[in-house]
């Protein structure tokens, strides 16, 4: 039974009083809702408590391992998109499709939940190329931020390589051969853990 809380007059407003985090009922993620209120014809604003039901249920193990992934051999710049695509896919994040915005160079691919950038060109993946992802990721998507992940033909400067440890960001080499390698802690635990 679910405790009763008695609704608050709104006299003053703050923006982080006007939020309430969420859980999702489906996938257990977290997000950012406005909090609910009612308004009188008389101007008195009345704030809903909102109460914290049971926690979500944590998401089912994996039962099957997730089989090999199977390379595409990478002849140009599409090839290697459609590598990546198909490796976000391989790793659980479904519906894969060409993101809205475009990056300066390469392509990003969006998913749910994921934000990836492919390298094609044969210089070095640099410090600016990582933080213009992660920002990207962070600011795209309003309140929840997306996961992002860089895959790159040519590798990464040393500073982009800290630059994505210090973020987060994993990062992923490709080569003809088609299967990516990851580069980083992160990329190592994104690949263990799936979407």
């Amino acid at each position: 039974m679910a405790e009763e809380a008695a609704a608050t007059p709104v006299t003053e407003r703050a923006w982080a009083d006007e939020w309430v985090t969420v859980r999702c009922g489906a996938c257990g993620h977290p997000g950012q809702w406005p909090r609910p209120e009612l308004d009188c014809a008389c101007g008195t604003v009345l704030r809903v408590p909102v109460v914290a039901g049971p926690p979500s249920p944590a998401p089912p193990p994996r039962s099957t391992p997730r089989p090999e992934f199977r390379p595409v051999t990478i002849r140009d710049a599409r090839d290697a998109v459609t590598v990546t695509a198909l490796y976000l896919r391989w790793l659980g994040y479904l519906n894969t499709r060409s993101a809205a915005r475009r990056p300066p160079s390469g392509a990003r691919i969006s998913a749910r939940g994921m934000l990836a950038q492919v390298e094609p060109a044969p210089r070095p993946t640099t410090l600016r190329d990582i933080e213009c992802l992660w920002l990207t990721a962070m600011t795209d998507t309003g309140d929840t931020p997306l996961n992002c992940a860089f895959f790159s033909l040519a590798g990464y400067t040393d500073g982009a390589r800290q630059r994505a440890d210090s973020l987060g960001v994993p990062l992923f080499t490709m080569d003809v051969s088609g299967t990516p390698q990851p580069v980083n802690g992160a990329a190592d635990e994104l690949v263990a853990a799936g979407a």
